[in-house]
């Protein structure tokens, strides 16, 4: 049979369709890579925001990061990929870094290697225009990581002592005879030691990453989210000196268990709920005096 004069046609996949694939391919391997070398690193860090409530945040902070990025896609698929060989140096620092922090079991140096990793990455692959417009959502990561027990107890003590004099000076103003000696309230009724647990770092540090995703999703100028994350600390400190006048008006009045007992760990959530409603006033604050700063000159309010 003559099969001369038959049309031969073969598969064909478009350049554009085989480039994808690749990459697809790639990426694929990259993150199975980087699983790998950070699994056992990873799996402790989940386990400490499992069971340490002083960062049960940092569930949300990966999907907050992601959702941002998520968000400004069309941006950055404008932008024109141009790799730099300077992330190759990053990468090389940042696995540098998870080798000593493995070896010498710092866990913020080896967690941190990874978000240096990503950025990298991003360097190397994208190049620096995608991962300046990429910043925000890297530098959140940070937040995630627990900070060193250090860097926590140098910030939890003065903030126990901050706590125990505002609380102390609230109950002389109300009329609650108070002898404090540095983080000991002493009362007639009942004495209180502001501990570690209740010197408002945890709901700092929680405060702090609801006030950046707030302002994120609520504000669009960028210095009024600045003043957002900044206003945290002072509000945590406000807030956990009422919730220590709280239970030192409990335990005078009323009954020194009760202090101790539910209206302690009640009062946690309370304040925190208070924390947020400070938050949220200082924001509509913000924008009362933004729209008399921008109304026209003798219109009425």
């Amino acid at each position: 049979m003559d099969r001369a004069g038959e049309k031969v046609t073969t598969p064909f996949m478009p350049l554009e369709t085989r480039r994808g694939w690749a990459w697809g391919l790639q990426g694929a391997s990259l993150v199975v890579l980087v699983a790998f070398l950070y699994a056992g690193i990873l799996q402790r860090l989940v386990q400490q925001w499992w069971d340490d409530p002083n960062f049960s945040h940092g569930f949300f902070i990966p999907a907050f990061s992601a959702f941002v990025i998520w968000q400004t896609r069309k941006k950055l698929a404008a932008i024109p990929v141009a790799p730099a060989w300077w992330g190759l140096g990053m990468i090389a620092g940042s696995l540098l870094i998870m080798i000593v922090g493995v070896l010498g079991a710092e866990l913020f140096l080896s967690r941190s290697s990874l978000v240096f990793l990503l950025a990298g990455l991003a360097i190397y692959f994208l190049g620096w225009r995608y991962f300046r417009a990429m910043l925000f959502p890297w530098a959140i990561l940070f937040l995630m990581i627990p900070i060193p027990a250090i860097v926590f107890n140098r910030i939890a003590f003065p903030l126990q002592l901050l706590a125990s004099q505002f609380a102390s000076s609230l109950l002389d103003t109300v009329g609650v005879p108070v002898l404090r000696e540095g983080n000991v309230i002493q009362l007639p009724a009942i004495t209180l030691e502001v501990a570690e647990a209740c010197s408002g770092i945890r709901s700092l540090i929680t405060l702090g990453a609801l006030a950046i995703i707030y302002g994120y999703f609520l504000e669009r100028i960028v210095s009024r989210r600045v003043i957002l994350a900044i206003a945290a600390l002072p509000i945590a400190v406000v807030a956990n000196g009422l919730r220590v006048m709280g239970t030192g008006l409990v335990g005078h009045y009323w009954d020194p268990a009760k202090a101790h007992g539910f209206f302690h760990s009640f009062s946690g959530w309370v304040i925190f709920v208070v924390s947020l409603g400070l938050l949220f006033s200082l924001h509509a604050a913000m924008n009362l005096l933004g729209r008399r700063g921008t109304r026209p000159a003798g219109s009425s309010p």
